[in-house]
């Protein structure tokens, strides 16, 4: 896909700090613009231009589309799962207001195409739990949850009635050895290492049987670009590809860690993320991901968790984390 200029929101957050230093690997520095709002640009995000955004004020965003002549929009900027129940409100304004600017924005200015992600918490507990199928019920006890479902409708109606070209995928858990997650029920899986390798002990706010569709950073990031650039044509679904890599218990993923780190020891306390994280599902069937556009991960927990553990122990031993 021919990209003149490319606008990520949210690109200070867990997936977007990662996603803006792989697009500007791809397409070059001065071709991303790396869109902040409360928390300024880390290191690694100041090789090429940043701007303030808020998503929930459509000028904000209009003023870093026509200064930079914007065309493809990646909209990382969120409230997620446990922030969301702790200030519905907010998550509301950001996720639902947010995401309505972005797509007027596009319609208006004739964009390329848009990326907006969903996630897992689309699902509720009526929802199969085992190898959720791409279409079945989406009735969610989170508002976080209520913002996703309400954002791929509204994507989907912007495809059919303006020809707005926006996909997405509903993410699962997202582990990352780069950056910190943000109020996610998922955060454990990331937390869960960084412990492991600083203090060889954690408290996990899940029970120890607690099953989660997870997947790597990397294969996020490779998930990402792969269906943005995708052929239109080849697309069924748009804006709510089911998605996954693996899935593993908390106490599976510590006795992963356990075989790198023998003396690591995990106890656990479940908080109301506890709930949360059990109306959402097991394990996804992301076939319609696979058969549409060709997805397929690169890492399972084993892998995972030898990479992750790799590059936190030299961050730690370089006094980096």
């Amino acid at each position: 896909m021919e990209t003149k200029k490319i606008l990520v929101t949210g690109a200070v957050g867990q997936i977007g700090s990662e996603l803006t230093v792989d697009l500007r690997k791809r397409y070059g520095n001065d071709s991303i613009v790396a869109g902040y709002h409360k928390k300024k640009p880390t290191a690694m995000l100041l090789n090429g231009p940043s701007e303030l955004v808020d998503v929930t004020k459509k000028e904000s965003i209009e003023r870093v589309v026509e200064t930079y002549d914007i065309d493809t929009v990646y909209h990382m900027a969120a409230v997620l799962s446990a922030v969301g129940e702790k200030n519905p409100s907010l998550a509301w304004g950001v996720n639902m207001n947010g995401l309505y600017n972005i797509l007027e924005v596009a319609r208006e200015h004739k964009m390329t195409r848009v990326f907006c992600p969903s996630s897992i918490a689309v699902f509720g507990p009526e929802t199969p739990k085992e190898k959720t199928p791409q279409e079945t019920v989406l009735r969610p006890r989170t508002m976080y949850g209520v913002t996703k479902v309400a954002g791929e409708m509204l994507c989907d109606y912007y495809f059919r009635k303006f020809g707005v070209d926006v996909r997405g995928l509903r993410y699962p858990g997202i582990i990352s050895s780069e950056t910190l997650p943000g109020g996610g029920t998922t955060d454990y899986a990331v937390e869960i290492f960084y412990e492991a390798v600083k203090n060889k002990k954690y408290t996990c706010f899940v029970k120890k049987g607690t099953v989660l569709p997870m997947m790597y950073m990397p294969d996020c990031i490779k998930a990402t670009i792969e269906l943005m650039n995708a052929p239109l044509s080849s697309l069924r679904h748009h804006s709510d590809f089911n998605i996954t890599a693996m899935s593993f218990s908390a106490g599976e993923l510590a006795e992963e860690i356990k075989k790198h780190i023998p003396d690591f020891v995990c106890e656990y306390r479940p908080d109301f993320r506890q709930d949360i994280a059990e109306s959402w599902p097991r394990t996804i069937d992301d076939s319609a991901a696979r058969k549409e556009w060709g997805w397929k991960p690169d890492y399972d927990l084993p892998a995972m968790t030898a990479d992750m553990l790799e590059k936190l122990k030299k961050r730690y031993e370089e006094g980096k984390l």
